[in-house]
């Protein structure tokens, strides 16, 4: 049987398939449908320092191969997370890392203290969200503030290992994905959903209230997959056995995508909209990716690590 067990910033996962955050709630929401004991690991749901209730408006929109969301974050806090959620979340058994979220370098440092003492095992920090001290652009989108942002939650999370989570939507995620490296990233995951819009026919305006809306699922697949060969191949660090492992996401829905992702320099992989429409993916997933690897006399993952690079 080949080894399907992966480290990611000195972290032990029993195997490389993460619930993706945002997709899976906090695990028990899925663990009366599916075997969760058997994932990976598990990102929460997004998670600001105080209560957020979200966009109003549509917040899904179905795209052919895709889904537009726009929830805008809707969460109870990082302290209720900690306070109410966390316990339950850890006895499921997969690593519990959770995504930190935040409008301004207050707010994240705030977030990233509170989990910093909790039992959390990583925290992704993403980076995607509005800066709101700079009219709104996301702190993801440019080296300097992604360095920013980057650099002040290192500073307080000095405990636990910090996953930087990248924009698609920058000009340059190679050049972001350096800068959060240099910052004190252990490790990157990528990548976040792409911005879209869509419109709606029947009232000739935008479908959002937000105008823009982030897209993810099988469409967006290739395109993950190029940027994630970018940052593989523009940054040593993250070099298939590099000192900063790569998590790759974005429209994975059978093990065949989660192969791809792993030969094209991916550690591990992260699954999310997928488990809307077919929950048993994660189980799928795992199924496939052990045969394969039994089939092509693949030991271990990182036997398959990159070798597309």
């Amino acid at each position: 049987m080949s080894d399907l067990s992966v480290k990611i910033a000195g972290v032990d996962f029993k195997n490389p398939l993460i619930a993706a955050s945002g997709t899976f709630g906090y695990g028990s929401e899925y663990s009366k449908i599916i075997p969760v004991h058997e994932l990976g690991g598990i990102c929460s749901k997004g998670l600001t320092f105080e209560p957020r209730s979200g966009n109003p408006g549509i917040r899904l929109w179905e795209t052919p191969s895709g889904l537009m969301n726009s929830v805008g974050l809707e969460n109870p806090g990082v302290r209720h997370f900690v306070r109410s959620e966390l316990r339950a979340m850890k006895k499921l058994g997969p690593v519990v890392i959770a995504n930190l979220s935040g409008g301004d370098l207050e707010s994240y440092t705030a977030g990233a203290k509170i989990l910093n003492k909790s039992s959390v095992d990583m925290v992704e920090l993403n980076i995607s969200c509005p800066n709101v001290r700079a009219g709104g652009m996301a702190w993801g989108l440019n080296p300097e503030s992604a360095s920013e942002a980057v650099s002040a939650v290192r500073r307080v999370l000095a405990d636990k290992p910090l996953i930087v989570k990248l924009s698609p939507n920058a000009p340059s995620p190679a050049e972001v994905a350096a800068a959060a490296v240099a910052s004190g990233a252990d490790a990157l995951s990528l990548v976040n959903t792409f911005q879209a819009f869509a419109v709606d026919i029947e009232k000739a305006a935008p479908v959002f209230n937000n105008v823009t809306a982030g897209l993810s699922g099988p469409a967006i697949k290739p395109l993950a997959l190029r940027v994630l060969r970018d940052v593989v191949v523009s940054v040593p660090e993250c070099a298939p056995g590099g000192s900063v492992p790569v998590i790759g996401l974005g429209g994975i829905s059978c093990w065949q995508d989660a192969v791809e992702f792993i030969m094209t320099g991916a550690s591990a992989v992260q699954i999310g909209t997928a488990v809307f429409s077919r929950p048993s993916v994660f189980t799928e997933t795992l199924s496939g990716l052990t045969e394969f690897m039994d089939r092509k006399g693949y030991a271990s993952v990182s036997d398959m690590c990159g070798l597309a690079l």
